[in-house]
């Protein structure tokens, strides 16, 4: 888990870099100009995988536009290619073709170690299954992104305390994950997603786990946090939360088709 976790929030980077790209959230273009286009923009992208000679497309010709401060839903059949999305977005894979524009850079064939760089400026990740590493506390789980991005200790631990005020759980910082219930859990999720202030949030199915009220309270805090400024991305099986995003886009066998 430590090392999946590690990759995702930046440990194969450098902790700087990120092949010259500019910052989100400073709206500027390749040439520093400002940039007015998309935040995210891909064309024609596609997404195989092969296995014992046999090819696999996640992903067939997928055009998407998400404008800066957008909120949308990604629905769709299990199977349908929600989440190669999303991680081609997160920068945790690369298309096999088509084109990923970035805040107006072209992201689609940066190496691994800038992909890890950019991601872990500019991306927060909320999963499914919370994703917390059962031998560390609640606040070194929240902790953990920013170690990579060499952070002094004493801001770290700022940036931890807020997270977790901000999402009522800052008297279970040296709890266990193991102490918490599903939904206490996604809560401390939330918080490492933030906890860095990324300007794009990508969740991945963050309610499937959770009951009724604890779903609700995660999409009131996505729900808050685009009302923040944040630019997010939600893979969901659940009609309910159609209403809550701007829009709404349907994948099927690896394609948009609404």
């Amino acid at each position: 888990m430590f090392r999946k976790l590690r990759g995702i929030f930046g440990g194969d980077g450098d902790g700087g870099g990120g092949g010259g790209f500019t910052t989100v959230r400073d709206g500027s273009g390749p040439q520093g100009e400002p940039f007015e286009g998309p935040l995210i923009r891909l064309q024609g992208i596609d997404r195989a995988f092969v296995i014992d000679d046999v090819t696999t497309h996640a992903l067939r010709d997928v055009n998407l536009e998400v404008e800066r401060g957008e909120f949308v839903a990604v629905n769709g059949p299990s199977g349908s290619g929600k989440t190669t999305l999303l991680s081609i977005c997160g920068l945790l894979e690369a298309p096999t073709a088509g084109t990923y524009m970035l805040n107006g850079h072209d992201v689609s064939r940066l190496p691994a170690s800038a992909r890890a760089a950019v991601r872990n400026r500019e991306v927060g990740f909320i999963f499914q299954s919370f994703n917390l590493i059962g031998d560390l506390t609640v606040a070194e789980n929240v902790e953990l992104p920013l170690t990579y991005l060499g952070l002094p200790v004493a801001e770290r631990g700022e940036r931890v305390a807020a997270a977790l005020e901000r999402f009522d759980m800052a008297d279970r910082a040296k709890s266990m994950p193991s102490q918490l219930s599903g939904g206490q859990q996604q809560r401390v999720a939330v918080a490492r997603a933030v906890a860095g202030d990324p300007e794009i949030i990508l969740a991945d199915e963050p309610t499937g786990n959770l009951n009724s009220h604890q779903a609700e309270t995660v999409i009131a805090m996505l729900t808050e946090l685009h009302a923040a400024g944040a630019t997010i991305l939600l893979v969901t099986h659940d009609p309910r939360w159609k209403q809550t995003v701007q829009r709404s886009v349907e994948l099927f066998d690896g394609t948009i088709v609404a």
